[in-house]
């Protein structure tokens, strides 16, 4: 195992856990593990990006949080309930998905159905329904497509009407499984601006697995997969600093990092900073974590 990985734990008293793995292991074929072992402890509202190459066992990872995946071996504790065939269900409406591409996630011929759809299956009282639906609509700014049908909406806007389906069953887990990959930079921003308002309230533990630089250095915490286990537990900045960890999660440093320390190598000032990191502060605006 890679000597980077330190994996953090929440000091007893301090922090609630929203997910807890524990020696968590999962393959179809017991000689062929997807996963091996992994522990894994994650706060309550914290935004953890999970990265690595593609196969590395990310995907299966998430899906065993709520038991779209059965685990083969050790414990996995979801907002307090150990997850077993009896605790399942109160497990899931702990934790809401949002996939990469948001036509799989439609069910009703409108938006409007769409989120209700989601609210009916939690047996809410109607006048519940309404104010979440108008509440959460609000909130994602998709109040004026409520008669839409989805295949009238751009890319963006599908992603929005899936995280406001999620959000209005108000899970207190949000799993974006590469949610961003299939949208074009403005969409991509969008959302980015959306994870950052869900950080603001404080009450949701947001999962990312993503490839983009951008999500990545926004988030409070990145967790590396490699080979079906976890290979490192850092932060953003250590990540993009660790130039054999990118290259074992097959990732690229962000080019305004790139830039600043090729400045920095040849000893350019340029006028805006003294070090590496007040330059590349300098030269890209979008510090996400202040």
């Amino acid at each position: 195992m890679n000597e980077t990985y330190r994996p953090v734990h929440a000091a007893a008293g301090e922090e609630q856990i929203s997910v807890s793995l524990k020696e968590v292991s999962f393959g179809y074929d017991p000689e062929h593990p997807i996963l091996q072992d992994i522990t894994l402890a994650v706060p309550q509202g914290q935004w953890v990006s999970i990265v690595g190459p593609n196969g590395c066992g990310k995907s299966t990872l998430v899906k065993l949080l709520n038991a779209l995946l059965p685990k083969s071996g050790g414990e996995i504790v979801i907002c307090g309930h150990k997850l077993e065939e009896e605790t399942i269900s109160d497990i899931r409406q702990c934790i809401g998905m949002v996939f990469q591409n948001p036509d799989n996630q439609f069910i009703g011929a409108t938006v409007e159905e769409d989120i209700l759809f989601g609210l009916e299956g939690l047996c809410l009282p109607y006048a519940e329904m309404e104010s979440r639906l108008h509440v959460y609509a609000a909130k994602l700014g998709i109040d004026h497509l409520m008669s839409k049908h989805p295949g009238e909406l751009s890319g963006g806007q599908k992603q929005r009407v899936a995280i406001a389906s999620i959000l209005a069953m108000e899970p207190g887990i949000v799993i974006f499984d590469e949610a961003s990959s299939m949208l074009d930079e403005g969409s991509r921003n969008e959302l980015l601006g959306i994870l950052q308002e869900m950080r603001t309230e404080g009450k949701y533990t947001i999962l990312m697995i993503t490839h983009d630089a951008d999500e990545i250095l926004a988030a409070d915490r990145v967790v590396a997969l490699a080979g079906g286990q976890i290979i490192a537990d850092v932060t953003p900045e250590e990540l993009f600093r660790d130039e054999v960890l990118l290259a074992e999660c097959h990732l690229q440093m962000p080019y305004p990092w790139r830039l600043a320390r090729e400045l920095h190598r040849r000893g350019i000032d340029a006028g805006v900073a003294a070090d590496e990191k007040e330059l590349i502060d300098r030269i890209w605006p979008f510090n996400y974590n202040k």
